[in-house]
């Protein structure tokens, strides 16, 4: 109980209302993945629940904590600030919740890139934050329906829809999310 409490002040104190909601979401629905597929549900709700911890931090700040991971970030990477926030995320979880959990710190990193390589409970998590409840963008009732019976149909139509997005805006795709649509491609 005191543990959860201490959540919820950290989400109070980093997120506006509207983020704390959609954290909470993700984390309730990685939760009901997590179950459905037969990855850890409790790593999975605490995922989820701190996916967004850097999300409304300034560009700076984020590259600040990114900075602190071990990963070297190329061009495409540190073009998109939209994705920024997962990796840093994962940092501050790391620093200073002393998250030591690599399957955690892995589902919050890539929850908005992906990778190639995704474990069931990255999978979940990505996932869980497409098909959250607040979420209502073209096709998400498709996503909801693939995300409860294939996970790999859903990782593959989710990185579609993304990567379709990106190309429509005349965004880059990082290599992470290249890698990983190129892996469930050829599993179809």
């Amino acid at each position: 109980m005191a543990q959860e409490q201490e959540w919820e002040r950290l989400l109070r104190q980093r997120l506006s209302p509207f983020r704390q909601a959609h954290s909470r979401n993700v984390a309730e629905q990685a939760r009901h993945l997590a179950l459905r597929w037969g990855a850890d549900p409790e790593k999975a709700y605490f995922a989820g629940f701190f996916h967004d911890i850097c999300k409304e931090l300034p560009r700076e700040e984020q590259l600040q904590w990114m900075g602190k991971s071990d990963i070297i970030f190329d061009e495409l990477v540190l073009s998109q600030p939209q994705i920024w926030h997962g990796f840093a995320a994962a940092e501050y979880l790391r620093c200073e919740l002393n998250v030591t959990d690599p399957g955690i710190l892995n589902a919050v990193r890539y929850h908005t890139s992906a990778r190639r390589g995704m474990a069931l409970l990255e999978q979940t998590v990505y996932l869980a934050d497409l098909t959250s409840a607040e979420r209502d963008y073209p096709d998400v009732a498709v996503m909801r329906e693939l995300a409860d019976t294939s996970v790999e149909g859903a990782m593959l139509y989710a990185l579609q829809y993304i990567m379709g997005d990106l190309v429509k805006r005349r965004s880059p795709v990082c290599a992470f999310t290249w890698e990983a649509y190129n892996e469930y491609a050829l599993k179809k």
